[in-house]
């Protein structure tokens, strides 16, 4: 009869009959599991932040109601209206602005009165040397009744997207200036 001591000499290569974690695996497969989740934790943010413009569906855009029909001439008008805006959970509304007049075939656009020189806000008719025409008061700008830019500016005023429906007329999407190439 051979004792235990014995057996376990004659085959020292034989690991144990029974699977034990030892302590460097334990610590190993924790950290390593650790890492991983707070890796997950700081990389899906960024996966989100990165899809989440796909994700959204474009729509044709909101209009907002602005003035009536009626009241538009030749003679470009200032108009103000509001914006509801929500960005993440902050809700605002900005006061926006719109040059809105008639053209000669009665066809009612709308431009904006952003200057494309350095974002000033221009007016109509508003230097004496220089009447019928859209005005920057910070570094001389001049645009046409059409918003094509005379002085300047680099490009042409932009103009809103509009809708008339039942005698509003209503203001979408800022686009570029469609109006100024019908000047020569």
């Amino acid at each position: 009869m051979s004792s235990y001591n014995e057996e376990h000499e004659l085959n020292p290569q034989e690991p144990p009959s029974r699977k034990e974690m030892s302590r460097r695996q334990f610590l190993t497969y924790t950290l390593g599991g650790a890492t991983a989740f707070m890796g997950a934790g700081a990389i899906l943010p960024m996966v989100r932040f990165a899809v989440d413009p796909i994700l959204h569906k474009k729509g044709e855009g909101d209009f907002i109601k602005v003035a009536e029909a009626s009241k538009i001439t030749n003679e470009p008008q200032e108009f103000n209206f509001e914006l509801k805006q929500q960005d993440g959970w902050y809700a605002s509304t900005a006061t926006l602005t719109a040059w809105i007049r008639k053209d000669e075939s009665g066809e009612i656009y709308a431009l904006s009165p952003i200057c494309k020189h350095l974002g000033c806000t221009v007016g109509w008719n508003n230097d004496k040397a220089f009447p019928d025409e859209y005005h920057c008061p910070c570094h001389g700008a001049r645009y046409t009744k059409l918003g094509k830019n005379l002085a300047v500016a680099p490009k042409p005023l932009d103009q809103y997207k509009t809708k008339i429906d039942s005698g509003w007329v209503y203001l979408g999407d800022i686009i570029p200036n469609t109006e100024a190439k019908k000047e020569a």
